[in-house]
């Protein structure tokens, strides 16, 4: 099939179709990174900027390193560098940066359908790198691509993500892109970091960890998101790694082929141990190889196939 998206804003109006054709392609650009000379001439001439307005190290860095891998201009903006602080709103911001000619805009909100906002103001393709508690694309697309490199497969899978799946715009992402390949997807947190709209959407919940686990082929853990006040959801971080902070002993109740997964950052001692995270059968580390492969495959979709 062929890529006809200007934009990249969510999982959850992506087909299947569209969700396989960018795991095949950064499949095909995952070997330009194990090159001596990690560089193809594919975005040659295309300006790339990434606006974050929030902080990050894996999702900008990787942009940004595939838009170079892809011969790209890259321009990095943050919020306290800008003229927000000026009191600049988000349009004039954008507007004034699509007045330069950028081809793609990259951006992080704190702002849930920020991203959408500017995809109806500007030319420029725009790529949501999360939108405060809303989603987060690409982070389930190299989830998805870990999957498949790990396992196999992604379908049929059981799923289980742990953690504060309320405020997680990864957990909805996963969720969303994982139901529609057919995976059973399994909930679990406190009570109070369940949202209750997770039925309608095909989700199992549970709030005992050990149930959650047994027969699990994917764990995936998140943080607590403390900057959108999940600290206050819980009694403390103390609590919540006794009853779901991932420990060795838990791997045992999954599959003999599980594989452990976060999106980062670790809180290490809350939500994994680090003999979870640093073991065997993590694959935390792919995640973060495999988010330039596949954003590599994203830039090249939206742009590369033009030429």
């Amino acid at each position: 099939m062929d890529w006809r998206r200007k934009d990249l804003l969510e999982i959850r109006e992506l087909s299947r179709e569209e969700i396989l054709l960018v795991l095949d392609t950064a499949e095909s650009f995952k070997e330009v990174s194990k090159r001596d000379i990690k560089k193809v001439p594919t975005l040659r001439g295309k300006t790339i900027i990434t606006l974050f307005f929030e902080p990050s190290t894996r999702t900008r860095t990787s942009f940004e390193i595939a838009a170079k891998r892809l011969s790209a201009d890259t321009i990095n903006i943050s919020a306290t560098t800008s003229s927000v602080v000026k009191g600049e709103t988000l349009k004039d911001t954008a507007l004034n940066l699509e007045s330069m000619q950028p081809d793609v805009i990259v951006i992080r909100h704190s702002l849930a359908g920020a991203p959408h906002i500017l995809s109806k103001i500007l030319n420029s393709s725009v790529i949501n790198a999360g939108d405060g508690s809303h989603e987060h694309p690409t982070q389930a697309l190299l989830d998805l691509f870990t999957i498949r490199e790990k396992k196999g497969k992604i379908e049929n899978l059981k799923v289980v993500i742990v953690g504060d799946i309320a405020h997680s715009r990864v957990a909805r992402s996963n969720i969303f892109c994982l139901k529609k390949f057919g995976n059973e997807v399994v909930c679990c947190g406190p009570p109070s970091m369940i949202p209750p709209y997770l039925d309608t959407l095909g989700v199992r919940v549970e709030y005992k960890l050990e149930s959650a686990l047994k027969d699990a082929d994917v764990i995936m853990a998140l943080r607590i998101q403390k900057e959108r006040g999940g600290v206050s959801f819980i009694p403390s971080l103390k609590e919540y790694a006794t009853f779901y902070g991932l420990k060795k002993e838990h791997i045992s109740l999954a599959k003999d082929d599980v594989i452990i997964m976060h999106p980062g950052p670790m809180n290490r001692g809350v939500e994994i141990t680090d003999e979870v995270a640093d073991g065997p059968y993590s694959v935390i580390l792919d995640q973060v190889e495999n988010g330039v492969a596949v954003r590599m495959a994203i830039l090249y979709l939206l742009l590369g196939r033009e030429q």
